[in-house]
């Protein structure tokens, strides 16, 4: 097998796990589930490690957002080593939400048993089930089987869930038939797009900046993440307009910037990339809709052109830095299968 073949085969599958993904949430009793832990009542709280820790991000600015109530977001480490920052309330104030792939990821565990040492209830997402499933009678476990290293599909799917659950609690009808749009729409911006990106991973970069507002930040950190583990590649992430402060004294004619342009913050992150390119820098922009102020700023533009509200296209999003990072470790002789240093599932001592 050629090396990258299962992640990249994972990435272009997308709308198919989509598809699966959505047939099964229609099926869910989601009352059952989490219904008597209502966002107006209690404090959602999404618990992560690593990509995970990013789709917890992605989570909680979709919840906050849908339910116009605050959710929060940290990784699962902070709950076992520092309690107090993460739950200051009463427990009766606060719902968890663990998210695992593999559902055998030692510190999501910790925090599971920590919960139930405690009387706390908690809801756990998954695709593979393991111990994590066993912890909880709360759980939503996605038919979706994943064999690469790197999360890709599995990271969209649990996003694409827990969107539909939030959208559920704020009865946004609307918006879980925009998300039954998504598969679709994806197929056809992978045909036009995907080659586009594997061209220009051909270009030698140095470092990488990943830049995003508001719900897109999660998604600008997992990108940098995917760039980090399927190319060895050193990257970083800010708030888009934070990078003027300091930060952009690394940019040069081997530095990548990409921006995932938000519609709220268009005109000024638009102008960002612009000051970096004149710096410069190499630009990657995503946008929904493009001006020609924004494709005169980009060396690579891919414009969405979604007709759905703009939350509903973070999992699309997701998918170029997905992209990018796998061709970016071909460009370089790696296997983005194989990544340096990484196992599927991290598990420590006992």
């Amino acid at each position: 097998m050629k090396p990258g073949a299962n992640t990249l085969r994972e990435i272009y599958h997308q709308p198919r796990a989509w598809d699966v993904c959505l047939q099964y949430l229609d099926t869910l009793d989601v009352h059952a589930l989490a219904g008597d832990q209502i966002p107006e009542e209690v404090a959602w709280i999404f618990v992560g490690c690593g990509t995970s820790y990013y789709l917890a991000q992605a989570a909680a600015s979709s919840f906050t957002l849908l339910n116009a109530r605050r959710a929060y977001a940290v990784p699962a480490s902070e709950v076992t080593i520092f309690p107090p920052l993460v739950f200051p309330n009463k427990p009766s104030q606060i719902f968890p939400v663990l998210i695992s792939r593999s559902g055998h990821t030692s510190e999501i565990l910790q925090v599971a048993a920590w919960l139930n040492a405690r009387g706390i209830d908690f809801l756990a997402i998954t695709c593979d089930g393991n111990e994590l499933e066993t912890t909880t009678p709360r759980v939503i476990k996605l038919p979706i089987v994943e064999e690469s290293t790197v999360m890709t599909s599995s990271f969209t799917s649990m996003l694409l869930a827990l969107q539909y659950v939030a959208a559920w609690f704020a009865d946004e009808r609307e918006f879980l038939t925009s998300l039954k749009k998504l598969p679709h729409l994806l197929e056809d911006l992978l045909e036009k797009y995907g080659p586009q990106v594997e061209r220009f991973a051909q270009d030698r970069f140095d470092n990488f900046t990943f830049l995003g507002q508001g719900p897109f930040y999660a998604i600008a950190c997992e990108s940098a993440l995917k760039v980090m583990e399927s190319s060895t590649s050193y990257a970083q992430y800010f708030h888009t307009l934070e990078f003027r402060h300091g930060p952009k004294s690394i940019v040069s004619d081997r530095t990548l910037i990409g921006a995932l342009i938000s519609e709220a913050g268009y005109l000024d992150e638009v102008l960002v990339l612009e000051e970096m390119k004149a710096l410069g820098g190499r630009t990657l922009a995503i946008a929904n809709d493009a001006s020609s102020q924004l494709r005169s700023a980009a060396d690579l533009l891919i414009e969405l052109s979604l007709p759905v509200p703009e939350l509903a296209r973070l999992v699309v999003y997701v998918v170029w830095g997905q992209l990018l990072g796998s061709y970016l470790g071909l460009a370089k002789g790696l296997d983005p299968d194989n990544p340096r240093n990484l196992s599927r599932i991290v598990t420590l001592p006992a």
